[in-house]
């Protein structure tokens, strides 16, 4: 099958360079690579100039095509007629050497899937305990794994405000547990949402899809709205075997207020794409886990090394909460 990858950068000649080391190394070589660049320089194109790589094809984008979601379109416009897959990758990844192998693979095995996303695996430190293994409140278990699980989930857990659905399923009141949750297991699973820089989808979705543009600049879960949407029209499936590293390059991230707001107004709108019509119980519960994770973050000023970032991305989710009751987002085709 014929795939193209589309890297979408931004001011990161260097971790950028790193993932296309490690494409160099792949037992299955993308047909082609697009990148498209939002960097306010040339250090990228320079880059790129000196060190060529197979298959790579380079654009600098101006203003109005700049922004991760943006960035996404205009590389879809971009990729030959002839390709079957579109590859997404966040341009601080590296890959393991068989990651696109088992990427393809997945669209292989199972015809029917939309789209497959990669799995990070150097982020949280799992266990194999097997399948009787008595879970505590403080552990996370799924399929005879288990990992620490995070205080705002120990929280919830005693809120009776956790999620109902497996990793990478959204419930009804969102807040759901993200692919993360899913274990090194080297098994292949169903979801309906994935992270954006380790996904792929076949091209005939984006006949129909595109990334929305409000999503803005960083774009933050612009890729949990794409996957959602997709979602209602046919299956999507991490392979937990497509390996890769994410070392969450600071350049290129908005400030800690910006983020907190978007935190909470993006997250109301990834809900409502999932769920148009809630039932008052999803609302009350997407508004308590909503106050109780602002309250956490605010706690964490008190707790955390990082004292001023806390409380910033603490008041930019407060303010972003209090705007929803004057200025809710506008779902796109009415979602």
């Amino acid at each position: 099958m014929k795939f193209t990858l589309i890297i979408c950068t931004y001011m990161r000649p260097d971790s950028l360079f790193r993932l296309l080391q490690s494409v160099q190394e792949q037992t299955l070589y993308p047909d082609e690579i697009v990148i498209i660049d939002g960097s306010l320089n040339q250090e990228t194109a320079a880059l790129l100039e000196k060190n060529r790589f197979q298959n790579l094809r380079y654009f600098l984008v101006s203003e109005e095509n700049r922004g991760l979601t943006r960035q996404r379109n205009f590389g879809i416009s971009k990729v030959a007629e002839s390709s079957e897959i579109v590859c997404f990758l966040d341009d601080d990844t590296v890959l393991e050497v068989y990651y696109f192998e088992q990427l393809i693979h997945t669209y292989q095995l199972y015809p029917e899937v939309l789209g497959v996303g990669g799995y990070i695996n150097n982020e949280i430190k799992w266990e194999y305990v097997g399948e009787n293994y008595k879970s505590k409140p403080t552990d996370f278990y799924f399929d005879g794994w288990k990992r620490k699980d995070g205080s705002r989930f120990v929280m919830r857990k005693k809120l009776a405000l956790d999620s109902d659905c497996p990793p990478g399923i959204a419930p009804q009141f969102s807040h759901g547990r993200s692919v993360s949750f899913l274990p090194p297991t080297n098994k292949v699973y169903e979801v309906e949402m994935f992270m954006g820089g380790v996904s792929s989808f076949r091209k005939s979705v984006f006949k129909k899809l595109q990334f929305s543009t409000y999503f803005e600049g960083y774009g933050l879960y612009e890729d949990a709205d794409f996957s959602l949407r997709l979602a209602k029209t046919g299956k999507l499936y991490l392979n937990t075997a497509a390996r890769l590293s994410h070392f969450h390059a600071a350049s290129g991230r908005p400030n800690q207020y910006e983020y907190g707001k978007m935190v909470v107004r993006n997250g109301w709108y990834v809900w409502r794409v999932k769920n148009p019509n809630p039932q008052i119980k999803d609302k009350i519960k997407w508004h308590a886990i909503t106050i109780l994770l602002t309250a956490i973050r605010f706690s964490n000023t008190f707790t955390t090394t990082n004292k001023k970032a806390a409380f910033t991305e603490s008041i930019g989710r407060l303010v972003g909460y209090w705007s929803l009751i004057f200025n809710k987002p506008k779902i796109e085709n009415g979602s």
